[in-house]
């Protein structure tokens, strides 16, 4: 029995779901014009179950581009109308459109002047009768047994919220970089945001030695440096290879004598390299994806191939870059 009604409650709701596909019509699109047109901000309100609902659309349309925040409509009632202004556009939410803190508080966002986009069930309502654009929220029945709690209805209205959001994303050309901005404190911001720039050594901790130098230098600079590689350069500073700590290990099991064989001999050439301006995240896929084995080190190269840095894996990691 446990199984099937929760089965059963799925299904209401997806059924509730897909209904909304229908109610996309020239109003939820007129709707969407308004927002985007919109010279103030989005001020999403709800009571209830629809105010929970509202809280999370409104974070979700701040954090793709449109500002938005959820005004509680009893606390509005008692002074935060003081947030709209006449360049704002309200969503009201409410399904049966006849919650007694939405209705009080519409004629007063009417004189302010604000434009109403009702997010209910019934058109004919006092909030359906009272809004600018009408957005059909309503659903056949509740997935609650005894027809009460809001089940169905908030679902579908959290996917109507959804689908506006992404439309007006959409419309923005609101970009992956431009979500990160939003979002610098987590995973998704560090590695979005992060540039091969922000975790490289560089400098007095970019190690490199010069053609001509031998093994035994190239092992100290990296010693010097705990990047387990050097960067090897020309006589006019532009990378022509790079030597790490294993090939110099390799080329001593061989014979103790070449610790003083040039760098140049024993150097990996055209070795991978990255640019300063690249995604930290780029770094690591091209790490990750070299071939035959993945690489630990890469040398940071500008456009004169000068190697102006190097940046190591554990930098990467360290950073939340994965």
């Amino acid at each position: 029995m446990i199984k099937e009604k929760a089965i059963e409650t799925l299904k209401i709701e997806a059924a509730a779901v897909e209904n909304l596909i229908a109610r996309i019509d020239e109003d939820f699109v007129a709707a969407i014009e308004e927002i985007l047109h919109c010279r103030g901000r989005v001020v999403v309100t709800g009571m209830g179950k629809s105010g929970h609902v509202g809280r999370k659309i409104a974070a979700t349309l701040a954090s793709t581009g449109t500002p938005a925040f959820f005004m509680h409509p009893a606390e509005a009632y008692h002074g935060d109308l003081g947030m709209i202004t006449e360049n704002d556009i309200v969503i009201a939410i409410s399904n049966s459109g006849e919650s007694s803190e939405i209705v009080n508080i519409l004629p007063v966002i009417r004189r302010i002047g604000a434009l109403i986009i009702a997010m209910c069930g019934n058109k004919n309502s006092t909030l359906g009768k009272n809004c600018d654009h009408f957005v059909n929220i309503g659903v056949e029945r509740e997935a609650c047994p005894l027809g009460l709690a809001p089940t169905a209805s908030t679902t579908a209205t959290l996917a109507m919220g959804d689908a506006m959001a992404i439309a007006l994303m959409d419309e923005k050309k609101f970009t992956s970089q431009d979500f990160a901005l939003f979002h610098p404190g987590g995973a998704l911001g560090r590695k979005l945001l992060l540039t091969v720039a922000d975790v490289m050594h560089r400098d007095e901790e970019n190690p490199i030695v010069k053609v001509g130098a031998t093994a035994k230098d190239a092992l100290f600079e990296m010693t010097a440096k705990g990047l387990g590689a050097v960067s090897v350069t020309d006589s006019e500073g532009k990378l022509v290879g790079i030597v790490t700590d294993g090939v110099i290990r390799r080329a001593i099991g061989k014979s103790t004598g070449l610790i003083e064989e040039k760098v140049e001999n024993i150097m990996t050439e055209n070795p991978l390299v990255i640019s300063p301006n690249k995604l930290a995240a780029a770094a690591l896929s091209v790490m990750e994806k070299h071939k035959p084995r993945p690489v630990t080190v890469l040398p940071v190269v500008d456009e004169n191939k000068v190697p102006v840095g190097m940046v190591h894996l554990t930098d990467l990691l360290r950073q939340g870059v994965v």
